[in-house]
């Protein structure tokens, strides 16, 4: 299930894990041009070899570990761990290559993510694809921050925090507090991964895992947080782009705040993110409320009434919480669920059960995929290390309260939770090596950008601006809800998706496709792991 980024992930990870989406504004050392300057070329550096075995007795999946460098301009020095999976292609006969997925995040565990959604990749591409994912550096199963020296302790540091975001003063400055202690541990922990852990860092070791499984050029699928990372690569690699897909994008602008380092607002709240998850909310209460409640629990049998009866549920959460079910617990939960469709009846029923006064039973976690680490430590330093390293938000933590008021007056109670969710960044060290631009360098290929019009978490405009920014983009637009269109299938987007990377077919332009499976209507298949957001922060989701 998606989870809050600064607080569990803008794609998601397991239910049970924590992710932070926090951003900082950030003081980059490098501009834009000597970024690109240093990402092309960089030192040589020697192929990793990667040594695929099965990840567990029986998978069929492998596993491997590259060696990349820690510092991508000093190749002699301290090097770190990949953690690489892969699925081959299901018909090695008509084999075209590999193809690599990011599941977004920032923070999320390809290792885990890939194998429990692959069923989700078109047919055609699991046929005629070796599918490869990796954790990033600084995540899950990879050299990865943690700032902590044992479970217990993280976890003792979670639990001083408000969960899904902070109200009334005094949880905001517990709220505070918190994360400027979680700056202090992860400083005096690895500072010197803490500085090598930025996007741009992360595109430079897909290109060493491209060269170490043969390919000439990438082909390559992001989701969420995966978008901008793509982006990044096309953008410091233009040449090695064979097939690139951006699905649920985050707009480069956006993500950079047209590189500036005096920004006035958080990295979700450029985004729209806040405007994104109160339409789909309120979708959401409008098909409710047209479903019988055998379809949709919460219906109060009219869109007026139910979406009536869900602004009486969270004042009354806002005086009395129901169980540990609090006002900004539920307003997390919302959002949150709101990202995958198959799952919106199950959010109507904890809705329902708040109402009736009983605090809802949490949905068993997904079964673990055959991985070596299915499980693995994704505290919510990991994703604020890069988040906030790469992408400005609001210094001073007491800007965040008067964000969350005039957020709260655009997009509700999705205002609020979005406007915390980068809140965690306020103190975080920025990264010196942020990619900032430019983001219209000619790639060798077109890339193709899919948004859809109902996204929680990277609204559908992101994705109009990702194919305006890159150079040769062209935007399929899928008619739907949820965040991301893998995850919320549409066989019109996979059937665009898989002539894409088979022979470089675009869909033509101004083309849009619909979901297969109309919210509160036919069960629909549910993803058995997270999408690991792009947004999302210390309140809770970018997946």
């Amino acid at each position: 299930m998606p989870v809050h980024p600064l607080r569990g992930s803008i794609a998601g990870r397991r239910r049970h894990t924590a992710a932070v989406a926090a951003v900082m504004t950030c003081s980059a050392v490098l501009t834009g041009q000597g970024d690109v300057a240093a990402g092309a070329p960089t030192p040589s550096v020697a192929v990793p070899r990667l040594d695929w075995r099965p990840c567990v007795q029986g998978s069929p999946f492998d596993c491997a570990t590259a060696k990349v460098p820690l510092d991508h301009r000093r190749p002699g020095g301290r090097t770190i761990e990949l953690a690489v999976v892969k699925r081959k292609a299901a018909d090695p006969g008509r084999r075209i290559g590999t193809l690599f997925f990011n599941p977004g995040g920032p923070g999320g565990p390809g290792t885990v993510q890939m194998p429990q959604n692959y069923e989700f990749f078109p047919r055609e591409v699991r046929e005629r694809f070796d599918i490869v994912s990796w954790d990033p550096r600084g995540i899950g199963s990879s050299t990865a921050v943690n700032c902590f020296a044992s479970p217990e302790e993280a976890a003792d540091w979670s639990a001083g925090k408000a969960a899904g975001f902070p109200v009334g003063e005094k949880e905001r400055t517990a709220h505070t507090d918190a994360y400027e202690d979680l700056v202090r541990r992860c400083e005096q922990r690895d500072p010197e991964l803490l500085r090598h852990v930025s996007t741009a860092d992360t595109a430079r070791d897909l290109d060493h895992l491209r060269r170490a499984v043969g390919e000439p050029q990438l082909n390559y699928l992001g989701i969420s947080y995966g978008t901008i990372l793509g982006a990044t690569y096309a953008n410091l690699f233009p040449g090695k782009v064979r097939a690139m897909a951006l699905d649920s994008n985050i707009g480069p602008d956006a993500w950079t705040d047209d590189a500036s380092d005096d920004t006035r607002l958080t990295t979700f709240l450029r985004m729209g993110s806040d405007r994104g998850a109160a339409a789909t909310l309120g979708t959401f209460l409008d098909l409710c409320g047209s479903a019988a409640t055998t379809r949709c629990a919460f219906s109060a049998g009219t869109p007026e009434a139910t979406r009536d009866k869900f602004g009486r549920l969270t004042r009354r959460l806002r005086e009395t919480p129901v169980d540990t079910w609090t006002y900004a617990r539920t307003v997390a939960d919302v959002v949150n669920g709101l990202y995958l469709v198959s799952g919106w009846a199950d959010l109507a029923g904890r809705l329902q059960e708040l109402w009736q006064g009983r605090g809802p039973e949490q949905a068993p976690f997904p079964p673990a995929p055959p991985v070596p680490e299915p499980n693995p430590y994704l505290g919510e330093e990991q994703a604020a290390a890069v988040l906030c390293g790469d992408s400005p938000n609001p210094r001073g933590p007491g800007a965040y309260h008067a964000l969350e008021e005039a957020g709260a007056a655009r997009a509700g109670d999705a205002g609020r939770f979005w406007t915390w969710a980068a809140a965690g960044c306020a103190a975080w060290p920025a990264s010196p090596g942020r990619y900032t631009g430019p983001w219209n360098r000619p790639t060798a290929n077109p890339v193709l950008v899919v948004g859809t019009t109902y996204d929680p978490s990277t609204a559908y405009p992101n994705s109009r601006a990702m194919a305006e920014e890159l150079a040769d983009a062209r935007l399929l637009t899928n008619e739907g809800y949820g965040h991301t269109a893998l995850l919320n299938p549409s066989s019109c987007v996979q059937d665009h998706e898989s002539r894409y990377f088979i022979d470089g077919t675009l869909p033509p332009a101004g083309t849009t496709c619909r979901q297969d499976t109309p919210p509160f209507s036919a069960p629909a298949p549910k993803p058995s792991g997270g999408v690991a957001t792009g947004g999302g922060g210390t309140a809770g989701p970018v997946s």
